[in-house]
């Protein structure tokens, strides 16, 4: 906004005495270029009311303003106080509305009962066609605006706009012929999207005529252009649809072009009227037909559409409320579908034919600013269309759509080029139908899943080709069709319950097949992965799911991250260390886990002896070494970063280092990674890990301390020396590091009621000023 400060200061140094304590009518009075707006309002006989407490904003017209009335106005208004005061209050609005508040297209209601809208553009501010020139003279009671013309009365009415228009001659004689002049002469609100002069007469050859001797149609029409509210152009918004008197639909369209009434452009916006707004238009709009049917039998290019939706006896589900999207094939679409298609198609007419119509129908209103590239829409039929965008224009499913937005008061209509191939019922059908699945389909023949996976779903099937089953070790398909059991399991763990396209695949996300065991999306450079099998094919759609076709058979991951050590040969040591420590059955919980896992050479490079001392030490030093390789975390390759600290279950941190020589967890290499098992994963580490409570020598006390029992079902004894009571405090964590217990010592004998926890192993910490040590309880009810 332009706060023209120059003409402001010129004003102020006109307006005489201070303008400390006064009104809004003390401001006019005290101004030099206002005597004839004073000598107005105290003619209207509104000074006493605009010295009222207000609040008011004052946009007030100059001396200038009033002068350039046609001559014999001002007169005139002056002979008429009544009609004066309803000039003068139309420049009043009851609120105090500074310049900081005025916004482009803002419409503001006055005293007087109509609106006056705000434009804001380069050449500055203006309230409807007059310019501010001084903005936010305050007073005691509101605030006064100076402009430079005298704001016209709005007409009392849109019909009043319409007559007193040079350009709405022929709208003006429709309305009266209609039986309509006395409706929108109402109360209201209306918006009237009103055609000009040449938008009638653009009409084809005898439409005007035929209109003018049918008082009926024509009001239908009219009313078409009017809507039952009062909608100014900035709250036209592309896209939203509109119920009109007539109560057909229409929509309003924004593009680079300008503003449209379904096609007709808005040329003229916001003139204000008592009972409502007017939008001048360049085109008479056309009443859309009532359901999209009645497009394609009005359509000459959709007659063997129109026979396929009766024959199907879809004709009234198309004709309800909706709404309804459809993609519209043409007859040639039809024609070109391979001989006897459409034969066979018509033959059964409420199955097939159905169920092929049905999947170009949309349960929505979707217009073609709707679409977007990559959108998928369900259909009537259960399947889904793809939307896509490309250099040659947008295509559903592949196929363009060539006209769109046809619009019916229950949907939109859009032509395309071929009529579309539903997809199979199920994923077991795209499994049968494909060349490349043979094996997968005896497979799920064999385990007995056939009809499991024709239910409603949704599924996601990562289905693994021919080839990937050839892939697999010799015998191992063979045994796998010799047991059902084991083959269900196998299958069912590239099965999600879910249906998940290609988009929805998340770097990272980790998910729970139908067999219960969890798997991860990888997403890099060479392409995405389920586990470590590529997908080659995506989206394959189906009724009832979709289908990802992967080069890999997934294999089934251990349960835990113990039965991932177990079955290692490079981690005999870490297995045994895991039992002697007593970790086996807390590390098979349900985590997460990761564990860094050393291997049985990174044990045998710890100096003489001191793998036996740990040993000896199972459940304390050792165990404390072991919590301190695990985090109670997911934490794959991809989640590690350069400097990332993970807390590990012994509650020290285990900090990762990335390098150009790899990735390091505490300066010790990672060989490999993301060994998944469905509690957690495993990275193997080519060294064992040290805490700080162990690699540094122990406090002299902790020799002193005993526990006992341990392991313990109810109360445990901790036996401490002497010297350390009084400044000593105890804590007690679960393995997964959350804080049970903490309290100050205050004898040598400290007892635990451990009663009510869980089986497991615990971790005590006893900190003292001399130290701190750290042992382990084992809790065995």
């Amino acid at each position: 906004m332009r706060l023209l400060q120059p003409l402001l200061f010129a004003l102020l140094l006109a307006i005489g005495g201070s303008l400390n304590a006064q009104t809004v009518v003390g401001v006019i009075v005290n101004s030099e270029v206002h005597n004839t707006l004073e000598t107005a309002v105290i003619t209207a006989g509104l000074d006493d009311d605009l010295s009222g407490d207000g609040p008011f904003t004052v946009f007030a017209p100059t001396d200038d303003a009033f002068a350039a009335l046609p001559a014999g106005t001002l007169t005139a208004l002056l002979a008429d106080s009544a009609g004066l005061a309803q000039i003068l209050l139309y420049h009043v609005v009851g609120d105090s509305v500074p310049s900081t508040d005025l916004s482009n297209g803002q419409v503001v209601a006055t005293l007087q009962g109509s609106n006056v809208v705000v434009t804001i553009n380069d050449d500055g501010v203006f309230i409807n066609d007059a310019r501010v020139t001084v903005t936010d003279i305050t007073a005691d009671n509101g605030v006064v605006h100076v402009i430079n013309a005298v704001l016209s009365l709005p007409p009392a009415t849109v019909v009043d706009v319409v007559v007193d228009s040079d350009i709405h001659n022929t709208l003006e004689t429709a309305v009266i012929t209609a039986g309509l002049a006395d409706d929108l002469s109402g109360e209201g609100p209306f918006t009237v999207f009103a055609p000009t002069d040449a938008a009638f007469a653009a009409l084809p050859d005898g439409v005007l005529t035929g209109l003018l001797g049918d008082s009926s149609a024509l009001a239908d029409l009219l009313l078409y252009h009017v809507l039952g509210a009062e909608v100014f152009a900035n709250q036209l918004v592309n896209g939203d649809r509109f119920t009109a008197l007539s109560g057909n639909r229409g929509r309003i369209n924004i593009t680079d072009d300008g503003v449209f009434i379904n096609d007709a452009e808005v040329t003229v916006t916001d003139i204000i009227a008592g009972n409502g707004v007017v939008h001048v238009i360049d085109a008479v709009l056309s009443t859309p037909p009532a359901t999209v049917v009645e497009i394609i039998v009005e359509s000459d290019v959709h007659e063997t559409l129109e026979t396929a939706v009766i024959a199907a006896g879809l004709a009234d589900t198309l004709s309800t409320a909706g709404p309804f999207t459809v993609f519209a094939p043409t007859d040639d679409a039809f024609t070109n579908l391979p001989d006897g298609a459409l034969d066979d198609l018509l033959a059964d007419p409420t199955g097939a034919l159905a169920n092929v119509l049905l999947f170009h129908v949309v349960n929505a209103d979707a217009f073609s600013t709707d679409l977007t590239d990559g959108m998928r829409i369900s259909t009537l039929q259960g399947g889904t269309l793809t939307i896509d965008f490309t250099d040659d224009g947008v295509t559903v499913n592949g196929v363009a759509i060539i006209i769109t937005d046809i619009l019916a008061d229950n949907g939109v209509v859009h032509v395309i080029d071929a009529v579309l191939t539903p997809p199979p019922a199920t994923v077991v059908d795209i499994i049968v139908n494909s060349d490349v699945h043979t094996t997968l389909e005896t497979a799920v023949i064999t385990a007995g899943l056939a009809d499991t996976l024709s239910s409603d779903g949704p599924f996601t099937v990562f289905a693994p080709t021919d080839d990937a089953f050839a892939a697999l070790p010799d015998g191992a398909l063979a045994d796998l069709l010799d047991d059902s059991t084991a083959l269900a399991d196998l299958l069912l763990y590239h099965v999600l319950g879910a249906e998940v396209f290609s988009e929805q695949l998340v770097n990272g996300d980790r998910f729970t097949a139908l067999s219960g065991n969890r798997g991860r999306i990888n997403i890099t450079d060479d392409g995405v992965f389920i586990n470590d099998a590529r997908v080659t094919v995506t989206d394959i759609d189906a009724a009832n799911g979709v289908v990802h076709v992967i080069d890999a058979v997934l294999s089934t991951p251990p349960a835990t991250v113990v039965d991932i050590i177990i079955t290692s040969e490079a981690h005999d040591t870490l297995e045994a260390a895991i039992i002697a420590a007593e970790l086996d059955d807390d590390l098979s919980g349900t985590g997460p886990f990761t564990v860094f896992a050393p291997t049985d050479a990174a044990f045998a490079n710890l100096d003489d002896g001191v793998l036996e001392d740990l040993l000896a030490d199972p459940t304390g030093t050792l165990a404390t070494i072991l919590l301190f390789h695990v985090a109670n975390a997911d934490a794959f390759s991809t989640d590690l970063s350069d400097g990332l600290t993970l807390p590990s279950l012994e509650n020290e941190l285990l900090e990762i280092n990335i390098t150009d020589s790899g990735v390091t967890v505490e300066g010790v290499n990672i060989s490999v990674t993301d060994i998944l098992a469905d509690n957690g994963v495993v990275h193997v580490i080519d060294a064992v890990l040290l805490p700080t409570s162990v690699s540094a020598r122990e406090p002299a006390f902790a020799a002193e301390v005993s526990i006992a029992p341990n392991p313990v079902a109810n109360f445990v004894r901790v036996q401490l020396p002497a010297q350390i009571v009084g400044n000593t405090e105890l804590t007690l964590r679960d393995i997964a590091g959350r804080t049970l217990l903490r309290r100050a010592v205050t004898s040598v004998t400290e007892n635990l009621n451990l009663g009510g926890y869980a089986n497991g192993t615990y971790l005590l910490e006893i900190r003292a000023a001399a130290g701190t040590i750290q042992r382990r309880i084992m809790v065995q009810h």
